[in-house]
């Protein structure tokens, strides 16, 4: 597996940013360690771009006749490596060096593959799909490692989807439902998720619930649970109001454990608003189907625990992917390089996908194009593509203020 050619645009003008992509593409595969002839290519747009998108996608199969399979969406904005394109009209495409046995693109008219193990999957879902929660962890069933990666379509205009594959080459682009990538165990990779809150309270149990309203945690009135952490009281509505609206609620499966390595929420806990107060019963509303003996964290958005949780999950892969000793030639090679722009030597990356929440990106974690800062400065230059999501997707459930890192390994 060569590196993946990547290449991204703005321009009000959608034909000028294909143009441009496609000079970057094409310069790049004729460069050596890079693929020559990829098959599968990943696309994301902005949504300033949501309205021509067929006539965008036809002019990119167009150029890119060798290309034999498509999958990608819409974002709010659009991630790659160093950059993040938001509110602004732009694109980005990846194409995958992964042999085509190795793969299968799915959509409402590409089944998903029954004749090919699948490992895992890239998804794209439209968040408007009634039950989506519910078909996301059907999906991951599916698959042998029951983790999936990816994330809900995000636009303010039309919602939309790439998925074209070399058994259905008539698709278009797709409205609603889900669709996207399932690989083989042969297609190597490691996939992350980091979390964007950081917990107020300790973590508790759900004693009583019934829907999405919890009654009790700890054998407590979930109400006063709450207002006591918050150290606030309904006698002061204003205040209470203020500060409820401002705390999420982390949720997580009654065997894990919510607290992750940095003190931040697990891996395992998704986070869900706080919809509603009900003072007549103690209750809260939470917008998630709850269960008794599950695990409940109030917790608050934070960039500097975002931060330091999405440092973790990339030294965690360059570690993984690092050998335990490098020969002389390559430490020295390695110390004298610019260690926080260039790959590393020992490294085998052939390139990423990023799915965060549009609730991230650079504003909260500091500056313009922080947040791809920060993982670049893990991983190196290594070709990365994705989208800001309406709701990110990893293991079997649907996230919210998260990060997904998945990195195709060379193995």
């Amino acid at each position: 597996m060569s590196l993946f050619p990547f290449g991204h645009a703005t321009h009000p003008q959608w034909p000028m940013a294909a143009g441009l992509v496609l000079a970057q593409l094409r310069a790049q595969m004729s460069l050596p360690g890079h693929a020559a002839s990829p098959r599968l290519g990943l696309l994301y747009i902005t949504d300033h771009y949501a309205e021509q998108a067929q006539e965008l996608f036809d002019h990119l199969r167009l150029e890119l006749p060798e290309i034999t399979d498509w999958a990608g969406t819409v974002g709010i904005g659009i991630a790659v490596n160093n950059a993040e394109y938001f509110d602004e009209p732009a694109m980005a495409l990846m194409l995958c060096d992964i042999p085509p046995e190795q793969y299968r693109v799915f959509s409402g008219v590409a089944p998903w593959p029954v004749d090919m193990p699948v490992q895992t999957a890239l998804v794209h879902a439209d968040g408007h799909t009634p039950d989506v929660g519910e078909l996301i962890a059907e999906l991951a069933e599916r698959t042998d490692s029951g983790y999936l990666f990816g994330g809900l379509s995000a636009s303010r205009h039309q919602s939309m989807q790439f998925a074209i594959s070399r058994q259905s080459p008539e698709a278009q682009v797709l409205n609603g439902g889900l669709s996207g990538v399932a690989f083989s165990p042969q297609v190597a990779m490691i996939s992350r998720v980091t979390q964007g809150c950081r917990p107020i309270t300790a973590e508790r149990v759900v004693t009583d619930a019934e829907g999405p309203v919890v009654y009790r945690i700890d054998d407590q009135p979930a109400l006063q649970v709450l207002m006591d952490d918050l150290q606030v009281s309904l006698r002061e509505p204003q205040a209470a109001l203020q500060a409820v609206r401002s705390t999420l609620a982390g949720l997580g499966a009654p065997a894990t454990s919510g607290i992750g390595k940095t003190g931040n929420l697990g891996e395992d806990v998704v986070v869900r608003h706080i919809v509603g107060l009900d003072p007549a019963r103690q209750g809260v509303v939470i917008a998630e189907h709850l269960e008794v003996g599950q695990k409940i964290t109030f917790c608050q958005r934070n960039a500097q625990a975002a931060k330091a949780d999405l440092m973790r999950i990339g030294a965690e892969i360059r570690e993984a992917l690092e050998p335990e000793t490098l020969s002389r030639d390559m430490a020295e090679a390695w110390a004298h390089s610019e260690a926080l722009s260039t790959a590393h030597p020992a490294r085998r990356m052939a390139g990423a996908v990023y799915i965060s929440c549009t609730g991230r990106g650079g504003p909260h974690f500091g500056g313009p194009s922080a947040e791809m800062q920060i993982i670049r400065h893990a991983l190196g230059d290594v070709p990365l593509v994705g989208f800001f999501a309406a709701g990110e997707i990893a293991h079997n459930r649907l996230y919210g203020y998260t990060g997904v890192l998945t990195v195709f390994t060379t193995e």
